[in-house]
């Protein structure tokens, strides 16, 4: 993503400097390197393998030790983690995952473009009952989100559960 844009997901975060942030889409490392240095604990979850691999090494080398990182479906999170203080996902999926929200805290932010040809980065609070506000930010262009699921792409903005 171009700096403008991890700068802006990451502000749309609202970081206080104590947070456990899941990032979707690991990528090169960056966005977690910059998470990295504003939170207690980054976990990051990458579906293409030789990325994650060689992102792992980077930061380690790099000495970025509050990230973790795994090979795996972003789609689905990390719930073994959960619950997350912010979750950014570094990768447009059709619709706003419901594992996602579920492993969001209450009163977490999701941070996310979602679309397929029209994307828009929303910003999702998760409300103390469970419901959730969403809150368009700009038009953006990201790479799919791509997950195993098989499922007929949706232009909505419903929740894929």
């Amino acid at each position: 993503s171009q700096p403008y844009i991890v700068a802006l997901m990451t502000e749309l975060l609202e970081l206080k400097g104590d947070e456990k942030i899941l990032e979707i889409g690991t990528g090169s490392g960056y966005q977690a390197a910059v998470l990295s240095a504003l939170v207690s604990e980054v976990f990051s979850i990458e579906i293409v393998k030789n990325l994650v691999d060689s992102a792992a090494v980077r930061l380690d080398k790099l000495g970025y030790k509050n990230v973790t990182t795994r090979w795996g479906d972003g789609y689905k999170g990390w719930p073994d983690q959960a619950p997350f203080d912010g979750i950014i996902v570094t990768a447009a999926p059709d619709k706003i995952p419901q594992p996602l929200i579920d492993q969001l805290k209450t009163g977490g932010r999701l941070v996310l473009p979602v679309g397929i040809r029209r994307q828009e980065l929303k910003v999702i609070t998760k409300n103390e009952d469970g419901t959730i506000q969403s809150k368009n930010i700009i038009p953006v262009r990201f790479v799919p989100m791509v997950h195993p699921k098989d499922s007929i792409p949706d232009m909505g903005l419903e929740v894929d559960r």
